[in-house]
């Protein structure tokens, strides 16, 4: 039987304060960010891992990897339970920790599975407002227009109906006019036709 190493020793029994401050840490980004997003990272190179990190980065997300305990009672601390997340929470598991737009950190992770072909990085499933979201949520997420886009179509959408209640009122007042200037058109030609 292998003789047990000094190191191994360390590894195995860490503080009980670093174990609190990896679960408040992780409670605490997991309540900073909007959305959190659980992949499959196995099988990666360290290349495309720092691909994938430069890629969120740009979206405002943070890539880490997890321990699936640490994560369940962060989440269970936050009363975020549900069975999907047990069984999202299984292998080794990555999180994408969107602190701003969660659609662009969706966005990213999409765009990058359907660049690489036959990637073993996939989407385990994610929370998102609280809940958890399937694999097929977050696809969903990821093909929501950006924030812009949205508000200018919400904006466009309060616009069309003033904008159609002007035209009609445009309209009316304009028919009105005509009809007047036909009435006084019609009487100088009457007039016209006394004299």
């Amino acid at each position: 039987m292998a003789k047990k190493t000094k190191i191994s020793h360390q590894i195995k029994k860490k503080p009980i304060t670093f174990k609190q401050n990896a679960l408040s840490t992780t409670a605490q980004m997991m309540q900073d960010s909007q959305a959190v997003i659980l992949t499959e990272y196995r099988g990666l190179t360290v290349p495309q891992v720092n691909d994938i990190r430069g890629k969120l980065k740009g979206s405002g997300a943070d890539f880490s990897v997890i321990k699936n305990t640490l994560f369940k009672r962060a989440a269970n601390e936050l009363s975020i339970s549900d069975a999907g997340l047990d069984a999202a929470l299984n292998g080794p598991t990555a999180a994408v920790f969107a602190t701003g737009d969660p659609v662009a950190a969706a966005k990213a992770v999409s765009e990058y599975i359907a660049s690489v072909r036959n990637s073993p990085f996939k989407v385990k499933g994610g929370v998102v407002g609280g809940k958890f979201a399937t694999p097929a949520q977050i696809e969903q997420l990821s093909k929501v227009p950006p924030k812009e886009v949205l508000i200018s179509q919400m904006l466009g959408a309060f616009n069309s109906p003033i904008a159609g209640f002007v035209g009609t009122l445009n309209g009316i007042v304009s028919n009105f006019v005509y009809t007047l200037q036909a009435i006084a058109d019609k009487q100088t030609s009457g007039d016209s036709a006394a004299a």
